[in-house]
């Protein structure tokens, strides 16, 4: 009898997954911080012989290569995948002996990037499930447009063909298992962050990509996609040349002028606090991304590649937990860490900043509001009369387009990147207002 174990990795929006049977198993698209799958494989008694990736991943630093390294796995990597390291390449077809009575079949299923391979859980000669990657998720497929621009439209037709392939070979209660698409950016249409089980019979019935032609499912997903994460760009090539080991040793502690000073120097210093809390006081010029939920990809998204980021925290524990995030998205070291608060990071007679929060309800006709929302979310959910609209991730490049003098009244769709934007702002000296409100609380939404 097989087993899987999935790895979560909520931040991410994807799931990596440990499967095997009594005494062998096999991990696919392990996440960067490793540790995770080795006591997964300790509390199975199992031995991992086998480490495998769907396809070069460009959302995420996989931990792959080291995993494979520390176990004595073989690192398995589709054939036409373009990587600089040594790995046992697969192609179409290729099987790959588990566990007694269990193996693994790779299937070419191109689509979410050229290469892209899933693979085939079979038992006693059966499919039992079928680790799909980036290629069929639950209700849609991976974007198809991350690799090169000119290639989109190829791969997303690849992508309509792979599917169908995995609905026509394999049986119809064959577990369905992908990485992407529990609130990742590397899904191409909506996927319920919490999605459960499913199987080939039922994405037959419900996966866009299955129940329409190809012409209209490639015309309604390329009209569809969205903008791209800044720091996608590399992930990519790290992933092709092979990422370092994880370092999650403690960053250096900073006190109240080193603070000051990165500040002073132009670098990044973000608040993980609630933005209840940061509102209420923080260190001027700091910027605030809560921990937990999506952070690390916001963060990753935001800030100028490269550039030094000191992490502030209530504790050394969610600085660890924002460490841990952060390494998986390729940013392997913060310059400096304080914990604490505001009282503990501000100069000796200086004091903190704050500003207002508020609700929908609080909006006057003559405030000047800002939606950072995504342009898709605007169209599709409507926008407030007079608006301004700068997506989050456009926020620091434009901020010259804001009016001076007057106050910012932010909103997002529930509060979170509103408090970003307000943190940035405020940084940049504007007077804002986050508001921390649902937007289905605004007022008179237009539909673009």
């Amino acid at each position: 009898m097989f087993f899987v174990d999935t790895v979560e990795v909520p931040g991410l929006g994807n799931r990596g997954y440990l499967a095997g049977g009594t005494a062998h198993a096999v991990v696919i698209d392990p996440p960067r911080d490793i540790d995770r799958v080795l006591t997964a494989a300790a509390l199975r008694g199992v031995r991992i012989s086998h480490v495998l990736e769907t396809h070069v991943h460009n959302d995420y630093v996989s931990g792959g290569r080291e995993l494979a390294r520390i176990t004595g796995a073989a690192y398995v990597v589709p054939a036409e995948a373009p990587v600089a390291y040594d790995r046992l390449p697969v192609s179409d077809g290729d099987r790959l002996t588990v566990d007694d009575e269990l193996v693994l079949r790779a299937m070419a299923t191109p689509g979410h990037t050229p290469h892209h391979t899933s693979y085939v859980l079979e038992e006693a000669g059966r499919a039992a499930a079928v680790f799909t990657g980036g290629s069929l998720l639950i209700g849609t497929v991976g974007r198809p447009d991350l690799v090169e621009p000119g290639l989109t439209e190829r791969l997303a037709r690849a992508q309509h063909a792979s599917a169908h392939r995995l609905a026509a070979e394999l049986p119809a209660d064959t577990a369905v298992l992908p990485t992407h698409g529990f609130g990742s950016f590397c899904a191409s249409g909506p996927s319920s962050p919490d999605a459960g089980p499913t199987t080939i019979g039922e994405q037959t019935a419900v996966n866009e990509a299955l129940v329409k032609d190809a012409d209209t499912f490639v015309a309604e997903l390329l009209s569809g996609l969205d903008d791209i994460p800044a720091y996608y760009a590399h992930m990519g090539p790290l992933n092709s040349m092979g990422p370092a080991p994880v370092d999650l040793t403690p960053p250096p502690l900073a006190d109240a002028e080193e603070i000051a000073a990165r500040l002073a120097a132009g670098e990044w210093v973000v608040d993980l606090r609630s933005r209840v809390a940061f509102a209420e006081g923080h260190v001027v010029g700091s910027f605030n991304i809560e921990a937990g939920g999506q952070f690390a990809t916001h963060l990753a998204w935001l800030i100028p590649w490269g550039k030094p980021v000191t992490l502030l925290a209530e504790s050394p524990a969610r600085l660890a937990e924002a460490q841990r995030e952060l390494v998986r998205v390729g940013i392997d070291r913060p310059a400096a860490a304080a914990t604490g608060g505001p009282e503990d990071w501000v100069p000796a007679g200086e004091r903190p900043e704050s500003y207002r929060r508020a609700v929908f309800a609080d909006l006057g006709e003559e405030d000047r509001v800002l939606d950072v929302r995504r342009a898709s979310e605007r169209t599709s959910a409507g926008h407030i009369p007079g608006s301004l609209h700068i997506p989050l991730h456009q926020l620091r490049s434009r901020l010259r387009e804001l009016p001076a003098g007057v106050t910012l009244w932010v909103h997002c769709a529930g509060g979170m990147r509103a408090a970003v934007a307000a943190s940035m702002l405020a940084a940049a000296g504007h007077d804002v207002v986050a508001i921390d409100d649902s937007f289905a609380n605004a007022p008179v939404p237009n539909r673009c």
